[in-house]
């Protein structure tokens, strides 16, 4: 009994929140969410860390999703034992976009503002960062 009393109470508290009645005409309007997701990339899983990317490579991310029209799915960020890759100093990225091409995927990165290096991998994932620019495709 008490859990279903706080389940209708939470949902009436949700619709409350959803609308308010305007004063003087009684009409509804639907109030702005209280946050907003801005970033422009989804997580793979939660323990990819993406917190310390910088700006530069954050709109590198935004431009790519803006081109193809899907969020990059980052599978890997910082990795401080990375040897003398981007990742260990959280300046590169490897992601993949399901349902996007991957000559889109290169094409778009390789217009990106900023861009240093892209690298390819057989496996689907691609790899951008702000550092030096280079290119290459790693197949096994």
């Amino acid at each position: 009994m008490h859990s279903s009393f706080c389940v209708a109470l939470a949902c009436l508290l949700t619709i409350g929140t959803q609308t308010t009645a305007d004063a003087a005409g009684g009409q509804k309007t639907k109030l702005l969410p209280l946050k907003r997701d801005y970033t422009a990339y989804t997580l793979q899983r939660v323990s990819v860390r993406t917190g310390c990317f910088p700006a530069r490579l954050k709109v590198i991310l935004a431009h790519i999703a803006r081109q193809t029209g899907r969020k990059p799915m980052i599978t890997s960020g910082l990795r401080p034992h990375a040897g003398k890759s981007q990742h260990t100093r959280c300046f590169a990225a490897d992601f993949r976009i399901p349902g996007i091409s991957e000559r889109k995927i290169l094409a778009a990165a390789a217009s990106a503002p900023g861009i240093g290096g892209i690298g390819r991998y057989c496996n689907g994932i691609v790899h951008v960062d702000v550092g030096p620019r280079r290119s290459w495709a790693h197949c096994r």
